[in-house]
């Protein structure tokens, strides 16, 4: 049986911490994070290892940039419990690849459908500012808007969060 989690927020809003703790609340099941970003530079490079180092030992990685329906389909299995992060950068992977966005979504949301293990789903929330100014920003913006939503509509249980605090809405 699976329990699938939407964990929305800005940058820095604590979204990453709120999840890696729903994640670890099944005692007893092996953490999977599969990671979704790409260290294009030395920045992110930090990034990534600043995150490995907050959430500490007792994680399996899986780098997922690209292929996440498959990696849920390999490790969202009984024993485990995954948190994916996140689902923008995905989203911005496939994006960047020409990837047919609208098939990859619904690939994932019927992959959601099949896991066999709780799975936590990170997501910036991308559409609280200005509308962007360019072409590729808005097709994005838009892209994870309904990447959000759909996952929030199969999801059973939703939480936004701001400032470290959380609030569920589903």
């Amino acid at each position: 049986m699976s329990d699938i989690r939407l964990v929305l927020g800005g940058a820095r809003s604590g979204k990453s911490r709120f999840a890696e703790a729903l994640v670890s609340e099944p005692v007893g099941l092996r953490r999977v994070y599969v990671a979704t970003a790409q260290a294009f530079d030395e920045e992110m490079e930090q990034r990534i290892a600043t995150h490995r180092a907050q959430r500490g030992d007792g994680w399996l990685t899986v780098e997922a940039p690209h292929d996440l329906a498959d990696a849920l389909l390999r490790f969202a299995v009984p024993g485990n419990a995954v948190l994916v992060d996140c689902l923008t950068l995905w989203l911005s992977n496939r994006l960047l690849a020409e990837a047919d966005l609208e098939a990859d979504a619904a690939g994932l949301v019927a992959v959601l459908g099949r896991v066999r293990a709780p799975v936590v789903l990170v997501a910036n929330e991308v559409g609280l500012s200005i509308v962007p100014d360019n072409a590729l920003a808005r097709r994005f913006r838009d892209a994870a808007g309904r990447l959000n939503q759909m996952i929030a509509a199969i999801a059973d249980q939703a939480y936004f969060v701001v400032a470290g605090l959380s609030q569920r809405l589903k």
